[in-house]
This record gives structure tokens, sequence and C-alpha cells, in this order.
């Protein structure tokens, strides 16, 4: 036993560790492609990622979801080599590829061994510049997509993700799940995703973000060999939305929606409305704020309606920080028989928070340790650090973010946190979203107070 130290009491945690985010190296290639790197001691493995600012909101009318289909086919083979040559040459060098596709942007990422970066790297170029778009592969992937869609439909949270976004963003390129509908998916073409690549898929306003056990020179001369002869064409401005620059998305096309699920024992709930855009003054006190309404299992929604009243194994609330203004939300399953009583609560916990019943100083404190004392946890893999940088390039953050979040946040105080729920929170203008047996729910629904209930099938 350590001599000196007092068994009988719980040690006291001491201050918070600084996190000092890397040195990130900034270059343009000769071709002008934006490059940042980063020189990361660990294990020899290096990340590649490519950011670019075109993602489900750019997806054009009466096309949703074909962002993300002509991400999903990149890896369907390029010009020089089929789907199945094309993996072969990714296994040899142990490579892992990937997508993803959010409100903003689309990121296409690799990693691969340090000593693999070259050849990685080109591979990389080879899909994202010269895909193939084979007319069967767009035949069966889309085919693929519309079989998961169909499947989605049975489950109560993807449907009541989905009638929330349309609800709140009715006629907004914010107003539809990236894997698009049925209805849009059934209509695309290979041509329409050829299309959609020239347009948006371009290295005008991409970033290459490489970090990884490679040196700065090792980064630039591979990634000068990989893209240097890469076209710079811009992106196409009739296609590809700037979020930021986008207005308001209008009134909601109800306050209260019901999708029936006739005997169900639990209802699906959403509760929110349009808040904030990550470049919001008060996103500091906004993500305490969160942590103490729903961000957290000790949250004040999450007690209640767990712990005290029994109608749910949890709820969470989160603020979706987009360029434009994203949604705050609430979801989570309660008990059927439960549905109005827990909107009920929910309303009224958003209300007080900003009111009555502003965050106490023991809240506030766990707030704050619940986001910094594992934040330096999220930057620790090549792979964390390359999506921190995407994220600072995509959101035009100072280079400095990452070391100074800890310190903002705590900063913020009791007043911070009342002010940005004054100013971020509407229970008097949320919208709900409830998916669940419409006999038993629909008599109580009027206590509310949100109007009468619009019922919605989803096809």
């Amino acid at each position: 036993m350590t001599p000196g130290v007092d068994r009988s009491r719980v040690p006291h945690p001491g201050p918070v560790p600084s996190v000092r985010f890397p040195a990130v190296g900034t270059v343009r290639l000769s071709n002008g492609l934006a490059m940042r790197m980063v020189e990361h001691q660990g294990p020899p493995l290096v990340t590649f990622l490519l950011a670019i600012p075109a993602g489900s909101a750019s997806d054009p009318p009466g096309q949703a979801g074909l962002a993300a289909l002509t991400a999903d086919l990149l890896d369907e083979g390029s010009d020089g080599r089929t789907a199945f040559e094309l993996h072969a040459a990714l296994d040899r060098i142990g490579a892992r590829f990937g997508t993803e596709v959010g409100s903003d942007a689309t990121t296409v990422s690799l990693t691969t061994l340090s000593r693999s970066a070259a050849e990685g790297l080109a591979l990389l170029a080879e899909i994202v510049a010269c895909p193939r778009f084979d007319e069967a592969d767009v035949a069966r992937v889309l085919e693929l997509r519309r079989s998961r869609l169909r499947q989605l439909r049975t489950v109560p949270g993807a449907v009541a993700d989905r009638v929330f976004l349309e609800t709140l963003y009715p006629t907004h390129p914010y107003g539809h799940l990236g894997i698009g509908t049925d209805a849009s998916l059934s209509a695309l073409t290979a041509t329409d995703v050829r299309q959609f690549h020239r347009d948006a898929f371009q290295l005008g306003s991409a970033t290459l973000i490489a970090v990884g056990a490679l040196t700065h020179e090792g980064f630039i001369e591979a990634a000068e060999r990989a893209f240097g002869d890469v076209p710079m064409r811009p992106v196409s401005g009739a296609v590809v939305v700037d979020p930021a620059g986008l207005g308001a998305p209008g009134p909601p096309s109800a306050r209260l929606v019901l999708v029936d699920r006739p005997g169900a024992v639990q209802s699906e709930l959403r509760v929110g409305h349009v808040a904030a855009a990550r470049r919001t003054p008060d996103y500091y006190a906004l993500r305490v704020l969160n942590m103490v309404l729903g961000g957290q299992f000790v949250s004040r929604l999450n007690l209640t309606l767990r712990e005290e009243k029994g109608c749910t194994y949890g709820v969470r609330t989160a603020f979706d920080f987009r360029r434009a203004p994203g949604p705050f939300a609430m979801q989570g399953s309660v008990q059927s028989s439960a549905t109005v009583e827990a909107l009920q609560e929910v309303f009224a916990q958003m209300e007080a928070i900003g009111g009555d019943r502003p965050v106490t100083v023991t809240e506030l404190d766990l707030a704050r340790a619940s986001l910094t004392r594992g934040f330096a946890r999220g930057l620790e893999t090549a792979g964390q650090v390359a999506r921190g940088i995407a994220r600072l390039v995509l959101h035009g953050l100072p280079a400095d973010y990452y070391d100074r979040f800890v310190a903002q946040v705590e900063a913020v105080d009791v007043s911070a946190v009342t002010a940005a729920a004054t100013a971020h929170l509407h229970a008097d203008s949320a919208v709900a979203v409830i998916v669940g047996p419409a006999d038993q729910i629909a008599p109580g629904l009027g206590v509310l107070n949100l109007g009468n209930a619009e019922r919605v099938e989803v096809k």
C-alpha cells in the first residue's frame, strides 16, 4: 500500500489537464489542392481524409439521397480497375477505405501502414477522381439502398428522424435524411450520379488531410505523386449548397405529428425546433446547457423520465451544430401509456431551465466535468486527429480551437447557461413527433396545446 494515503475518503479530482492539439502543417500542392498534415507519433499508420464541402444539403430538388449514393459508389471500380481489382489493391496494403456523408460535407478516408502511404494515397486519388459508375453497379447499389429504406420504415427511430426533419425544414435543403426516400432513389440513374460527381466532387474546394507516422515532407511527396496531375475544377455553384448562406427554413409544417403504429407498446418521440449554427457565439454555453438538460445519464430529463417515472430506458437531447442553424432535439422511446405525460415533462423542462429553474452550481460542475475530463480521449489516434482537422476546415474554426476548449467550457457560468437557454430553447414553438399507437395516444393529446395532430403515413 502507498504510505500516507487516506483511503477513508474518495480522492478529490485534480485539475483537468490542458490539451495541446498537434501542430498542423498547411500547404497547397502544385495543382492548387489545399492540404493539411500532422506528424502523429504512435503506431506506424497513416490516415488520409479528403473533405469535400458537398453533403446531403446539396442533393438536387427531387433527388434526395444522390450525394450519399455517389459516395457509396466511389469504390465500385475506377476507370482502370474493376471493383474486385480495386479492393484487391486495397487489401494488399491492408488499407481501410470509408466514406461519410453529412448534411454539409462528404469525407472520403483511407487508413494504411506508413510504409504504404504513397500507394494508399494513389488509390485514394484514383477512387475519387476516376470512379467507374458502371450502369449495373449503380442499379445494384440503388436496389440495396431502396431495400434498406424499406427496412427502415419498420424502425420507429428512423421513421421519427425522417418525419422530424421533414416537419422542421419543409422546403429547406436540411429537410431530408441523407439516404433519401424510396421515391427519390427510384428515379435516379447512372447519368445522375456521373453528373453529380462532376458538379460536386471536385478538388477546387476540397481539402486533403494527412495524419500519421510520416514526416511533412513525406506526406507532401506522396500527395504530389497521387494528386498533382488531377485537374482542379471548381464545384458547380448551381448544385453545391453553401448552408452558411441559406436563409431561415420558415415555420414548421405542423407542431404535432403522429405516425400510427397500431399495437405498439412504446412511442418513439422527437421534440425540438431549429436552433443554432456551429458558429454561434454561445456555443460552449449551449454544450453545457445540453449536458444538464438531456446530454448525459444524470441529466434532468433522463433522471425524471427514467429514474423517477420509470417510463423509458433513457432519453437524450442534442444540438446538431451545422453550418446553418441545425435542429435541437429530444429523442427517446417511452411506454405508450405515458406518451402525453412524457411530452408534458419535456416541454416543461425546456421552459424551466431558462426560467424558474435555472442550472444549479452542482449541475454546472458535473456538466463541465463531463465535457472536459474525457475531451483528450477524442484526439488520441491519427483518425481522430484527421477528423478534428476536418471539423476545423468545415466550420472555419481557429487553429487553437482544441487547445482552448477546456478553458472555454470551464469559463461557462450559470448566467451564461441561462442566457443560452433563453436564446435557443423555445418550448412555445417546439415540434413534437410521435410514432406510436394512435388509438391509444390521440385522445389525450389536446392537453399539450399544440393544435390538431397531423397524421402522417411514411412511404
